[in-house]
């Protein structure tokens, strides 16, 4: 390895190790004027079981969606590509959205919490079975078509969620509205937990092994049929991978935003575009990214309680989004 690699690499690691320690020490105390202040201390039980909870969702969800932001970018063709592109984020909202509808129409109790897991799951697995349906073109996927697909679903999904909100009372509502900001759970599913990782792990071990084909699809359609790459075999196993791991991280999270975006491009900057080693770069700088805004949210209070990661990511990856424009780092290549 070169050192630009091996120091990145480096970089990657010491932030994720960083933020894990903030993540687990950093605490809050009330005081008698009613602020809270925070305190670095090791957490003891009950305390550590929640703070580890919250770092390993933080670590598989940002796994996921960082590889699953790099899969897309190379499916697509495009570098300004996410996870949220197939429409799974609205298609998980909307599944929330008529699980709470459905529960006020039968009577019973709305879920709440890691009831809206389940949910979450369908409706991002129901808008990725439609948009591999609709996405493909004589059989195979193609990826403007594919994007074009994932937009509109995303459009109807989001109408469809906005309708259902006029059924639900107010308090089910702001439910679904802190949902749809993120947060990391504390007290995660463990087989969901689990789930993440053991299938961020499996398809980061096998786009790495394919790393030369994923560097030889970049080129071109043309470049990469004549070198005798199976071209249409290698996006739909770029579409469904990356699907899975968008489905598992909002089931696991919620809708996240620029996690998947940015960890690629950071992941560039560091270790160079070869996938070879920029597949696992990316993974860690998806954990880097989430966990670290994890951590830096507990220090920030506005007075309605510690801000929602969801809002922290899209407020810190904004302008790294648009120094990337600026200074055209943005591209696969």
């Amino acid at each position: 390895m070169t050192p630009r690699i091996v120091l990145g690499f480096c970089l990657l690691l010491s932030i994720c190790v960083v933020a894990l320690l903030l993540r687990l020490m950093v605490g809050r105390i009330p005081l008698e004027s009613g602020a809270w202040q925070v305190v670095l201390s090791w957490p003891e039980d009950p305390i550590r079981p929640l703070r580890l909870g919250a770092a390993g969702s933080a670590l598989a969800a940002g796994w996921c969606l960082g590889l699953a932001g790099l899969l897309l970018q190379v499916l697509l063709r495009n570098p300004l590509a996410s996870p949220w592109v197939l429409g799974l984020s609205s298609g998980a909202g909307l599944g929330v959205m008529i699980a709470l509808a459905a529960a006020v129409m039968v009577g019973v109790d709305a879920p709440t919490g890691g009831g809206l897991v389940v949910p979450a799951g369908c409706g991002a697995l129901g808008a990725l079975a439609i948009t591999w349906w609709l996405g493909r073109e004589g059989g195979v996927l193609e990826p403007l078509r594919l994007l074009l697909v994932g937009v509109i679903v995303a459009s109807l999904a989001g109408a469809l969620s906005m309708a259902l909100q006029d059924i639900v009372p107010h308090g089910l509502r702001a439910d679904f509205i802190d949902w749809m900001m993120g947060r990391i759970p504390e007290a995660p599913s463990g087989g969901l937990l689990l789930t993440c990782f053991v299938l961020a792990a499996v398809v980061t071990v096998v786009a790495t092994l394919l790393a030369d084909w994923i560097d030889l699809s970049c080129l071109g359609s043309d470049e990469a049929r004549s070198s005798g790459l199976n071209l249409a075999s290698l996006r739909t196993g770029l579409f469904l991978a990356a699907g899975a791991l968008t489905a598992a991280a909002v089931a696991l999270v919620g809708p996240i935003g620029f996690v998947g975006l940015l960890s690629p491009h950071l992941a560039r900057l560091l270790v160079g575009p070869t996938h070879r080693v920029l597949v696992p770069a990316t993974c860690l700088a998806g954990m880097a990214m989430l966990l670290g805004a994890e951590a830096v949210r507990q220090f920030i209070d506005l007075g309605g309680g510690r801000l929602h990661v969801g809002v922290l990511t899209a407020l810190l990856g904004g302008p790294f989004f648009l120094w990337l424009l600026c200074t055209n780092r943005g591209t696969l290549r």
